[in-house]
């Protein structure tokens, strides 16, 4: 490689490279935040006794990276020829149940008693295509398991639900998203400062994957990482931008809450959706009343549930805004 060549990758600092997939973890012992599941996964690898699996819960909480540990563990050097990852939401049909997965599990290897399908976003397939996963899972149970993923478990048939161990990943904790953050912040000579870190802890709402995400962005905006850099980068309002604009509509300055609204839609760039998530996340943190706090949420719910349908999401975070501003204490 010439010079010219390398320059790219050291004037960026080595910071080329996508750090979801640099920091992911190879071994359960490096997945952080589920002290729960990872020795029980750790137990099955031990023991080389290993069922079909549900990971189910949110984005970025680690499902996949537990996937790809578990087979790595399992097979070592060999994992990749024997874990087949596939992606339901791009692939719903039937026919990718019937003819990818079972091409794979009817290949011949060598050495393992079985090998790994991971269906990632399960809770994507069609009823028949759940049928038809149930019935293969059944006749190739002698030598393939099946790690199934997906955000929410009641979308996936009884039947199959019933042959898998499950496993429900939560949302991580702020201390497993800062220790990791931290770590890379050391790792890539990244310059942090504390708040910095709790804003990208704020703005990631337990998903690991935001938080590095966003640490990777806001390092290439300027030399030092802090909440500024963090915000703006990730479109994240600051937690008393909200609270200030909650405080407006409750004391009936409906005019000084519109414009705080606006500003957060306008001029930094928030959607409808980001503005609820925040405030129902945010709500019991306010410094309000109780009873205040109760008439917020049952506003959020009706928002939320109007947006869902279909409806213009600032004429319903103002008409929001003008209730509670209304409302008698």
């Amino acid at each position: 490689m010439s010079e010219a060549d390398a320059e790219p990758p050291d004037a960026a600092g080595g910071r080329t490279e996508i750090w979801i997939e640099k920091y992911r973890p190879d071994r359960l012992a490096d997945v952080k935040g589920h002290e729960n599941i990872v020795p029980r996964l750790k137990r099955y690898v031990e023991t080389d006794d290993l069922p079909h699996l549900m990971f189910a819960g949110p984005a970025g909480t680690g499902k996949t990276t537990a996937a790809q540990a578990v087979a790595r563990e399992l097979y070592g050097d060999d994992w990749q020829e024997n874990f087949l990852e596939l992606n339901a939401s791009d692939q719903r049909g039937i026919d990718v149940v019937r003819d990818r997965i079972k091409s794979f599990a009817r290949s011949s290897f060598g050495g393992y008693d079985h090998r790994i399908i991971f269906l990632d976003e399960a809770d994507a397939l069609t009823s028949d295509a759940q049928s038809a996963l149930r019935r293969t899972m059944e006749q190739f149970s002698n030598n393939t398991r099946f790690i199934l993923s997906c955000n929410y478990s009641s979308q996936i048939i009884d039947p199959i639900q019933s042959r898998c161990a499950v496993f429900r990943f939560t949302e991580l904790s702020e201390a497993a998203i800062e220790a990791q953050v931290r770590e890379i912040a050391v790792n890539e000579d990244i310059d942090v400062t504390d708040d910095g870190v709790d804003a990208i802890v704020y703005a990631a709402a337990g998903d690991m994957r935001k938080a590095i995400n966003g640490l990777q962005a806001a390092a290439v905006m300027g030399e030092v990482v802090d909440e500024d850099a963090v915000f703006a980068i990730t479109s994240t309002a600051r937690p008393e931008e909200v609270e200030a604009m909650v405080e407006q509509a409750i004391d009936g300055d409906f005019t000084a809450a519109r414009a705080t609204l606006e500003t957060l839609l306008t001029d930094r760039g928030l959607a409808g959706g980001d503005v609820i998530d925040q405030l129902h996340r945010s709500a019991w943190e306010f410094d309000l009343p109780e009873t205040a706090t109760v008439r917020l949420l049952e506003r959020l719910g009706e928002v939320d549930y109007r947006i869902t349908e279909g409806a213009n999401e600032r004429l319903q975070l103002e008409a929001m805004l003008a209730a509670l501003a209304l409302e008698d204490d």
